[in-house]
């Protein structure tokens, strides 16, 4: 079966991973949330089949900016940096847990949010992210690249040593930024690199991946990877939404271009495990005991690099 992005609410889509009228249907929405979905659902497919418009790195940091959040570790002097990446049903409580955990290890964390400027943050926009029919994982990347050129003009902030870190999508769209920054192609959507990607690329010190789509759509290949930083993928031994065998078989793709790409698995652990807001329909548990464990093997991953 052919591997697609799935919501974090699966109730809501069918098994070929578009969003339909039947799909909104079984979700039970009726009368004029019904007709709200339908006509929104409408404008947004399409739009997401025509051609992205091309936004300069500066519009776009400039569009970002008002819906990021930077949380600050304790104490004076520069400190290393760290971006922070939601899935794709947008910043949540899972977010302010990781970007207050690598806080606590002396780095200023951007909390990067991709959804709220675009007006997808809310049900049912969201479900179209995570459907894969707007917002893939290669047009996010620009955003990652639009944070790292803002974090080099942050006083106070250390932007040669950033850690990237992301969740389902995130984890995606942070694959793709290895990708295209590793061979200087240009995130669909953004004119041009803010920086030479190389330059962008050797900033970044430690990829975390958590849950992270590794399907069809996931333009992350093993050639592409030389020159990667150090990566953790962490995955769910249930995950129901998102294929974790695929990601093991990505991670040893990956890992046989000489780059450094560790898997950790979670036991009993299903997607989102970290995340306890969640829509009101999805089956996906919060389990923190697992998230513990994946919050431990994150520090022992980077304290194994110094970070």
């Amino acid at each position: 079966m052919t591997d697609l992005p799935q919501a974090l609410d699966p109730v809501s889509r069918p098994r070929d991973g578009t969003l339909t009228m039947p799909s909104l249907l079984r979700a039970g929405l009726r009368g004029p949330a019904l007709r709200l979905a339908a006509a929104l659902l409408g404008l947004l497919l399409a739009a997401s089949c025509g051609p992205l418009v091309q936004e300069a790195p500066e519009a776009r940091e400039a569009r970002l900016a008002p819906s990021w959040r930077l949380v600050q570790p304790e104490g004076p002097g520069r400190r290393p940096a760290a971006i922070v990446l939601s899935g794709c049903d947008g910043v949540h409580d899972n977010m302010a847990f990781w970007a207050e955990a690598l806080a606590r290890r002396g780095r200023a964390v951007l909390i990067l949010d991709s959804h709220a400027p675009r007006g997808l943050d809310r049900d049912p926009a969201w479900r179209l992210v995570c459907a894969g029919q707007v917002l893939r994982g290669a047009e996010r990347a620009g955003d990652v690249a639009a944070a790292l050129d803002a974090l080099a003009r942050s006083p106070g902030v250390d932007a040669s040593d950033v850690v990237l870190l992301g969740a389902s999508h995130g984890g995606w769209t942070a694959m793709e930024f290895v990708g295209l920054a590793a061979t200087g192609r240009t995130p669909p959507g953004l004119a041009r690199w803010p920086e030479p990607p190389a330059a962008m690329l050797g900033r970044i010190s430690a990829l975390v991946l958590l849950y992270p789509y590794c399907g069809l759509l996931n333009g992350a290949r093993a050639g592409e990877w030389r020159g990667a930083p150090p990566t953790l993928m962490i995955l769910s031994e249930r995950d129901r939404v998102v294929s974790a065998p695929a990601c093991a078989e990505r991670a040893e793709a990956l890992g046989a271009t000489g780059a450094e790409v560790r898997v950790e698995v979670m036991p009993g652990a299903d997607h989102g495990f970290d995340q306890a807001e969640k829509s009101p329909l999805s089956p996906l548990p919060f389990d923190p005991a697992r998230r513990a464990l994946a919050l431990e093997a994150t520090q022992e991953f980077l304290d194994g690099l110094g970070l």
